[in-house]
């Protein structure tokens, strides 16, 4: 019997795990009331695989203020669960400061640590089959090294996904962030990025190359992003594609997540997850792949067919 409280963890089956930022979004601008939303790459993965029908939980911090309850109200809305407390310091913020010509420049207020995560790392990861990270928590010290240490604690028990989803702007050095990403790689099952991402890590290399060169490192399955091209995918067996399906876009935000999500949840689907199925995971057939990506492009369609990260639930993107 499975117990699934919004913001406690108490159950007897499997969970997924999301370790990750979670941070506020703020635009403001001369012409229009300041706005602002939750956001943080790690944190839409969790909410799109709970829509999806999946125990997620979410490991990530927030402050014990106004927009640190926006966030932990958020994912209990979604039924995420949420098994760290709030700390004592400020919400991470993003804020976008709109010129008249609606040119952006961007302020981060950003702290990246988990000291919970750090000290109660065995009882967080308890019944974890399926662990996903990536972005700034995978690059910004000193919480980056708390989640490397996370993955490597799971890695024995649990399938490792792995999503760079890199930020220039904040993590300026390339080599550092190439270091990092490859780490975390070597240690992952499954990979996303874009080509943007692949194109920033490695300029001198092909996108399909740098992929492939990925998996010969360790995963299961590197699949990369192209926006309108569609995703393609390379596995032990072969390589795969499909195109993006025809949406009208209203914004691209949050797409990728809701593709990462939806990738992840097919997967579980078909019971490709936790350490002891590994071995079916990295034999994975071409025809298999190509039908994830398939329900995952449609997760991505549907969420910039609509204003903001919205991934689509269950009944709205169908079986896998």
């Amino acid at each position: 019997m499975r117990r699934h409280p919004r913001t406690t963890r108490c159950y007897l089956e499997s969970v997924l795990t999301v370790i990750g930022e979670t941070l506020i979004d703020k635009v403001i601008s001369d012409t229009a009331p300041p706005r602002a939303h939750v956001g943080g790459s790690p944190m839409n993965v969790a909410v799109g695989l709970a829509r999806l029908g999946h125990p997620a939980q979410f490991l990530g911090r927030f402050g014990d203020d106004q927009y640190g309850r926006m966030i932990h109200n958020h994912l209990a809305n979604n039924s995420v669960l949420t098994p760290l407390q709030a700390d004592g310091h400020p919400t991470s913020v993003a804020t976008a400061r709109l010129d008249p010509a609606g040119g952006a420049s961007y302020d981060f207020q950003l702290l990246w640590e988990l000291p919970q995560l750090r000290d109660q790392q065995e009882k967080l990861l308890e019944g974890t089959t399926l662990l996903h990270t990536g972005s700034i928590a995978t690059m910004l010290e000193p919480g980056a090294a708390d989640v490397l240490g996370a993955v490597q604690k799971a890695h024995p028990n649990a399938t490792i996904s792995y999503d760079p989803n890199c930020r220039p702007t904040i993590i300026t050095d390339v080599d550092f962030a190439r270091s990092q990403a490859e780490k975390f790689v070597a240690l992952a099952d499954v990979v996303k990025a874009s080509d943007e991402d692949l194109e920033w890590l490695y300029p001198d290399r092909d996108v399909k190359e740098s992929a492939r060169q990925w998996l010969a490192m360790g995963p299961a399955m590197v699949v990369v992003t192209r926006g309108s091209q569609g995703p393609w995918a390379v596995v032990v067996r072969g390589e795969s594609e499909v195109k993006a399906p025809v949406t009208s876009v209203v914004d691209t935000v949050g797409a990728g997540d809701s593709f990462m999500a939806a990738l992840l949840g097919a997967l579980v689907d078909r019971e490709l997850d936790g350490a002891q199925r590994r071995n079916d995971l990295h034999h994975i057939s071409v025809e298999q792949v190509k039908a994830v990506l398939a329900y995952a492009a449609k997760a991505a369609a549907l969420t910039v067919s609509r204003a903001g990260a919205n991934p689509p639930n269950r009944a709205e993107l169908g079986t896998t």
